[in-house]
């Protein structure tokens, strides 16, 4: 598993789309997993019970608690980016102090988010199951498997940051073992204990976060390989200096991933409002697939992200712009193919998630929609992620919000009035087409600048 030049010489001399591809490679397998294990949660809770209405239910509260779940992530992100381009462009620079220093302050503070979560959730989690949209149907499975999944929120967030940190320092093979074992794990306790032990959505919401602790073990102990950073209580300093790179640094992911849970939740509401339970398990159902679709798209920008801000920080700013362009006409062609595949099957793919009619006929329209305009995510996300690389923590911010926040926020409030389920089937890809006239010249300003490389390596604190 180690590379075969030391870290510097890997990341500065290897041909930028081979060292690419590399690194993309095990970050696909590891999302494309992930992805994976969150459909089974979908696809056996919908198997729950012989009564098709309870399926129905249990499903739609999955989706509902979705949202908890998006929240949690979009923390373990923010620690995790932050802390993950900060190290990395240390690195490049050669100052292994703050990035040793970062890593294990970073690791602590997502740990204390993560236990505040978990206390603070639990204690008011009837109040947040109704905010979410709970219908009487649905509240009991919403509370049973939120009150758990809250439990494994420190496990989870932490797991997020050492997930990232591992792949900024371009040891993305670890960070894909890691993320794997979990994946094993919760696939292997999924119909062991929804349709085994008949523990219905508990059993879902155990599976899942026995998943996330047995990748937070597994990573950590990756931490400790080869020339891995390793996590230490000496080297944290949690003061406003590592704080300030953090939310630069992190900001983006926190908005692109709070925003996503508040997108979210205004989707079940506005679908239950409009169609019911079905409606909002017809759309839960287009969007996990649509999750899994993305996550392909993710792991391969999180593949150009460590060359991206490791040239960055060493000055080789044209290898970062040749980065971004092979990225980009990589990721289109590849989303053309999978988004008109999903188009063309979405009766058969939806149908296999479930038996409801009404759910059904929700899901099909709302994933071709979302294939339609699934091409235009690749410049989307990869502008996104060259911006918080290098360190443009306002233009990624903003690049970050447009899809789930601006774009999408006024577009789900207004299309329903007129259009009614149409308009929130037809939301996100709307969206995404808007968004895509706000990341691109963003990303743009900044690659006028890469024609050539600094002489010397960039500053130690950005």
């Amino acid at each position: 598993m180690k590379q075969p030049q030391n870290r510097r010489e890997y990341l500065t001399q290897t041909p930028v789309p081979k060292l690419i591809l590399s690194l993309s490679v095990p970050t696909i397998i590891s999302m494309m997993v992930t992805a994976i294990y969150n459909t089974a949660d979908t696809f056996f809770v919908a198997r729950v019970s012989s009564d098709p209405a309870v399926n129905t239910a249990a499903t739609a509260s999955v989706g509902l608690v979705f949202t908890v779940m998006a929240i949690i992530q979009a923390f373990g992100f923010f620690f995790g980016h932050g802390s993950g381009n900060y190290i990395s462009r240390m690195l490049g620079a050669e100052n292994h102090k703050e990035a040793n220093e970062m890593a294990s302050t970073s690791f602590a503070m997502a740990l204390i988010v993560g236990v505040i979560f978990a206390v603070m959730g639990n204690i008011l989690v009837e109040p947040i199951a109704d905010f979410l949209g709970a219908t009487p149907t649905t509240l009991q499975f919403t509370k049973d498997y939120m009150r758990i999944i809250l439990i494994g929120a420190p496990f989870m967030m932490a797991q997020f940051v050492i997930n990232n940190q591992l792949r900024f320092q371009g040891a993305a093979v670890y960070a894909m073992i890691g993320l794997m074992c979990g994946a094993v794990m919760n696939i292997v306790l999924d119909p062991l204990l929804i349709l085994g032990f008949h523990m219905e959505v508990r059993g879902a919401a155990i599976a899942t976060i026995m998943g996330q602790f047995t990748s937070f073990i597994v990573l950590l102990i990756g931490t400790s390989k080869g020339e891995n950073i390793k996590m230490s209580l000496k080297n944290v300093h949690i003061n406003w200096h590592y704080t300030k790179e953090i939310i630069n640094g992190g900001s983006p992911s926190l908005f692109r991933q709070g925003l996503a849970a508040i997108s979210t939740l205004l989707l079940n509401r506005t679908a239950g409002a409009i169609g019911s339970d079905a409606a909002i398990a017809g759309m839960s159902v287009a969007g996990r697939l649509m999750l899994m679709m993305g996550s392909a798209l993710i792991g391969f920008g999180q593949g150009y992200q460590p060359v991206c801000s490791f040239n960055y920080g060493a000055g080789l700013y044209r290898r970062v712009k040749e980065g971004f362009i092979f990225c980009v006409k990589v990721s289109t062609v590849f989303l053309i193919a999978i988004g008109a595949t999903f188009f063309v099957l979405a009766p058969q793919i939806i149908s296999f998630f479930s038996k409801d009619p009404a759910a059904i006929e929700v899901g099909i329209k709302a994933l071709r929609f979302m294939s339609a305009a699934q091409p235009l995510s690749g410049a989307i996300v990869i502008s996104n992620m060259m911006l918080q690389s290098i360190g443009k923590g306002f233009k990624a911010s903003i690049t970050a919000s447009a899809r789930n926040g601006f774009c999408f926020i006024p577009l789900i409030l207004i299309l329903p009035q007129f259009l009614g389920i149409t308009g929130v089937e037809m939301a996100q890809a709307c969206a995404d087409v808007l968004s895509l006239f706000v990341a691109v010249p963003m990303a743009m300003t900044e690659l006028r600048k890469f024609n050539e490389d600094a002489p010397v390596n960039a500053p130690t604190r950005q």
